[in-house]
């Protein structure tokens, strides 16, 4: 593909052989509906089941796609790989429950986002909707998003969302220092990124919940708050220092 993708989207997969078919599919039909050029990336990291071969098969049949197979496991390392592997103008990674429904990409791209660097979507919002989630996982969201805004990001109501996005040379520059490869990964990037003065806005999302769900309240709530105080000790250490990363051909748009 010799083209500049419009757009790159990153799927992070681990153990997903059930919920990643229907996730490429998905993906299939909405982009097969725009105008402009785009491109997958699965990055499986560190499975246990068949989810690297599912995605060789699907993108034997679909050239955008291209998967990628990491040993390590972390969602953050699977993110960072894919957004320093990306080509697009813009760059959205995605959980691969889509528990966002697909349309909804167009709510990050620049039509509706239009002065701002990166697009993070929110369940707090305004204009978010949840729908069938037990009031249990919602109280587990806002104990996480509370550590978050007390102890690192006081701005954003919903950090932990799996819906992002970035441009590109943003992207380049952000991930090429990120350091964390679990579930801090998300406030680690924006950190770095109200730090460099980059512009993020929230945008709500419809949001659908899964019961198949893998948030844990107490573990998870605990790493994040020990992967804050790393990220804090990191700045203060200057390894987020910017590194040399080639210039993005920002040259090809919508096709």
């Amino acid at each position: 593909m010799s083209e500049v993708p419009y757009l790159s989207i990153i799927l992070p997969a681990h153990n997903e052989v059930t919920r990643l078919p229907r996730a490429l599919q998905q993906l299939d039909a909405y982009l097969r509906q725009q105008a402009y050029l785009a491109e997958v990336l699965v990055v499986e990291n560190g499975s246990s089941d068949g989810t690297a071969a599912v995605a060789r098969a699907f993108a034997a049949d679909h050239p955008y796609v291209r998967v990628f197979e990491e040993t390590a496991r972390g969602k953050g390392l699977a993110i960072k790989r894919g957004m320093l592997e990306a080509r697009g103008e813009y760059r959205f990674f995605a959980d691969v429950d889509f528990s966002m429904p697909v349309a909804q990409i167009e709510r990050f791209l620049p039509e509706g986002i239009a002065g701002y660097d990166i697009a993070i979507g929110s369940r707090e919002a305004p204009g978010s909707i949840r729908y069938h989630e037990p009031w249990y996982r919602h109280f587990m969201g806002r104990v996480n998003s509370w550590i978050v805004k007390l102890a690192a990001l006081p701005e954003f109501e919903d950090t932990q969302c799996g819906f992002k996005l970035f441009r590109g040379d943003v992207a380049d520059d952000l991930f090429s220092v990120s350091r964390m490869g679990g579930i801090g990964f998300d406030v680690e990037v924006l950190f770095i990124a109200k730090q460099r003065g980059y512009r993020v806005r929230e945008i709500g999302i419809d949001w659908y919940f899964d019961p198949d769900s893998r948030m844990r309240l107490i573990q998870d709530s605990l790493h994040i708050l020990q992967e804050i105080i790393a990220i804090r000790r990191n700045w203060r250490a200057g390894l987020y220092a910017r590194q040399s990363v080639p210039a993005p051909n920002m040259a090809a748009g919508r096709s």
